[in-house]
């Protein structure tokens, strides 16, 4: 799963998924970015809506094998959360191997090649003299940055949909599954979800769905890999 963009305007998108990770049969739950809308330090566990979070992630993590990869929105999320939801931290790319196959799994914002604007930005924020800087803050003064970037990126979604939105760079994704030894690739961060032929001859993609239990039409769905296969499980609007 990717994308749950949790913040304490989604009540209802944290009940799901706290609901989901209770009752999943999995054996692990791996996150593939974006569980958090934003994340400006490891502090926030500590705080109203994060600390609930944590609390039923951390359970979570006590029974199965608990996989948390940063997004583009909680890229600070770091080893304090980690530790703390009792996970694992999972790199951007991983190969992961299981039931004989050989797969590799990525938020996907870094195989955007189109949206040169973001990937400065991606480079500028992932740098660790930048990151020091910004976590030496004090969490009200980062709460503030966050807040006016989610309203900035608000604004500029608004402007346009997600079909306008860059996609993964074919050529690029191609050149990492090869790398990889993999036809697989899994992928989130474009909310379109889909499986289709990509990347490699021979090659699919699997795009992981955006979860919000809050709006309208509600969605939420899970990419679950069994000795089967690859099966989407959509989640009932209940859940939420």
């Amino acid at each position: 799963m990717s994308d749950l963009h949790l913040h304490a305007g989604l009540p209802r998108t944290a009940s799901a998924l706290a609901r989901y990770l209770q009752n999943t049969p999995a054996d692990a739950v791996l996150i593939m970015g974006d569980l958090f809308e934003a994340w400006v330090g490891d502090d926030m566990r500590h705080t109203g809506f994060e600390a609930d979070c944590t609390a039923f992630l951390a359970d979570a993590g006590q029974r199965l094998h608990l996989g948390m990869m940063v997004g583009n929105r909680d890229f600070l999320l770091g080893h304090d959360m980690v530790a703390a939801c009792h996970g694992h931290t999972l790199a951007d790319p991983t190969i992961l191997h299981a039931f004989g196959q050989q797969l590799l799994l990525t938020h996907g914002d870094a195989l955007c090649l189109a949206d040169q604007a973001y990937l400065r930005f991606r480079a500028q924020v992932r740098q660790p003299a930048w990151r020091d800087a910004f976590l030496a803050k004090p969490l009200t003064d980062r709460l503030m940055v966050a807040r006016q970037m989610r309203e900035a990126s608000a604004a500029h979604q608004h402007q346009q949909t997600p079909d306008n939105w860059a996609d993964v760079d074919e050529a690029a994704a191609g050149s990492w599954m090869q790398a990889a030894h993999t036809p697989v690739l899994v992928h989130g961060h474009t909310h379109r979800p889909e499986s289709a032929p990509f990347g490699l001859p021979g090659g699919i993609r699997h795009v992981l769905s955006d979860w919000d239990f809050d709006g309208a039409p509600r969605r939420g769905e899970v990419l679950r890999l069994s000795a089967q296969g690859f099966e989407r499980l959509a989640l009932p609007a209940a859940t939420g």
